[in-house]
């Protein structure tokens, strides 16, 4: 007796069809699985049987050979539990065969009841660009494939109900559409809270308006972790191809929960200073997402940036400049997405007031040196703003302005935002911080004194390429701000203020 039923693998953020076929014959007792399955595929026998028992079917005495086509693709996970023992009643004839095109996924504990997967987002996308019509998910997973449309969700809590649907008896219903909603602020940290920090806040809403990455530096009580942590509230909304490609990342790390089936607010992410290299680029035998996956399309807040590792800030370099990280195993290649804005913060030195106005800084020539020098030059020029924070002055602590909220900035910011829009309405990119190299000098025009200004900053500065191009990224971004298609010599001329802090303190 011959079966075959659809299902559905993942390996990392890919998604691959899987066949899963089964002969059950004549012959010595024995329940198979083949088809490059990994441990926890072949341990899918035992839990199979016990479901079966459950559901008071007992496992046919007989050869159960399943295989699991394309046999050439690594089969991971508990994934294909569902689809297996529907292969098994199937061939058995215990129930009648599906009358259109579906796929199965879930993992089955040996109660029978359904347990919820990771990734089940990217799976169901495939699914339906594959011409599948309808997919079983355990009822855990059910409101985050929803999300998809074009293709029908039935949520299953037990196997009992699955073969009830198929018998006739009691038919399960498919999920309505799970429409995202839209996402809210109030309960975001706000910048009115901060004292101050003019300067600061002004580059932060540039860099927010651009999807800029800025560097905080300045001494310990400063407000620079309190300004990062409020950028979340002045970041313009996720469009929903933005939030299903956040929601995949999300989704094969385990993020999700069926109250917040979709990702609706730009991410902020701020791993602590001792995490690994594979934590914050991702890695491991079957390749996960890291911090800097993790935050797609959101924020990146890396504190204490100079107590990092090296050679994990090193690695860096590569994935901000592609907007992707490769992860290469033996069992093949990953390529997850990190669209990431970065922020950074960090100390002058050591004891944290070196350059301090009115503290005197007790490190060492060498220790400073020591500690600016954990940032290196490659990693420094790839921030497009250099941000010193200053001391909080008593007169702006104690003062009964009320600070600009947050509400007031993120208008700005999202003003900003659908001018790149209308401008790059035909490119692949949509921020001004991504404006490619062939496009720069089109995107960017300037008048006369703005050209004059960033030719004597390029020469006086010996600036790099790469720094060419940021700083007329920057000003394109603050002439936006302004509602002006010219760059103006104001606009250069803050967009170079931004970059002096390596002379100030890593050229001492």
């Amino acid at each position: 007796m011959f079966a075959k039923v659809r299902s559905l693998g993942l390996f990392g953020l890919n998604a691959f069809p899987v066949d899963v076929e089964i002969d059950i014959s004549r012959g010595n007792p024995q329940f198979e699985i083949v088809g490059l399955p990994d441990a926890t595929v072949k341990e899918s026998r035992e839990r199979i049987r016990a479901a079966l028992r459950s559901c008071s079917i007992e496992f046919p005495v007989a050869s159960v050979m399943v295989n699991l086509a394309p046999a050439d693709t690594k089969k991971s996970g508990s994934v294909h539990d569902m689809a297996i023992f529907m292969a098994v009643l199937l061939a058995m004839r215990l129930i009648e065969r599906p009358q259109e095109e579906c796929a199965f996924i879930g993992e089955l504990s040996l109660n029978g009841d359904l347990r919820p997967l990771n990734g089940v987002l990217p799976m169901v996308i495939l699914a339906r660009d594959k011409g599948i019509k309808s997919v079983f998910v355990p009822e855990e997973n059910a409101a985050e494939a929803s999300v998809i449309t074009g293709i029908d969700i039935y949520p299953v809590s037990t196997a009992e109900q699955l073969i009830r649907h198929f018998r006739g008896t009691e038919l399960l219903t498919k999920r309505e559409h799970f429409t995202p909603p839209e996402a809210a602020y109030n309960e975001t940290l706000d910048f009115a809270d901060v004292r101050g920090q003019q300067f600061a806040k002004r580059a932060l809403e540039i860099a927010a308006a651009g999807g800029h990455n800025a560097l905080l530096i300045g001494s310990p009580g400063s407000g620079k972790s309190m300004l990062a942590k409020r950028m979340p509230s002045i970041l313009p909304p996720l469009t929903f191809e933005e939030a299903l490609e956040t929601t995949n990342v999300h989704s094969i790390s385990g993020m999700l929960s069926p109250e917040n089936p979709i990702v609706t607010k730009r991410p902020f992410r701020a791993p602590h200073h001792t995490i690994s290299a594979s934590g914050l680029i991702g890695g491991g035998s079957i390749p996960r997402p890291g911090e800097i996956s993790l935050a797609h399309n959101g924020l990146l807040f890396l504190d204490e940036l100079a107590e990092f590792d090296r050679h994990t800030l090193e690695m860096f370099r590569q994935p901000l400049e592609d907007r992707q990280v490769t992860i290469v195993r033996a069992a093949g290649s990953v390529t997850y997405p990190c669209n990431i804005m970065l922020i950074g913060a960090m100390n002058p030195c050591p004891c944290g007031y070196y350059g301090h106005p009115k503290r005197k800084c007790i490190c060492s020539q060498n220790k400073v040196r020591s500690y600016l020098s954990k940032i290196s030059g490659p990693l420094l020029d790839r921030f497009d703003l250099h941000i010193e924070v200053a001391p909080v002055e008593f007169a702006d602590l104690t003062s009964d302005v009320r600070e600009e909220p947050s509400s007031e900035i993120r208008k700005r910011v999202i003003a900003a935002q659908k001018i790149q829009e209308e401008r790059f309405r035909d490119s692949t990119f949509k921020r001004n911080a991504l404006i490619t190299a062939d496009k720069l000098q089109e995107m960017c025009p300037m008048d006369d004194g703005a050209s004059k200004i960033l030719k004597s900053a390029f020469d006086k500065l010996g600036l790099s390429a790469r720094a060419y191009d940021r700083i007329l990224k920057v000003s394109r971004t603050i002439a936006d701000l302004d509602g002006c298609e010219v760059i103006s010599r104001q606009h250069i001329a803050a967009a170079v203020q931004y970059r002096s802090l390596d002379r100030k303190y890593w050229m001492e």
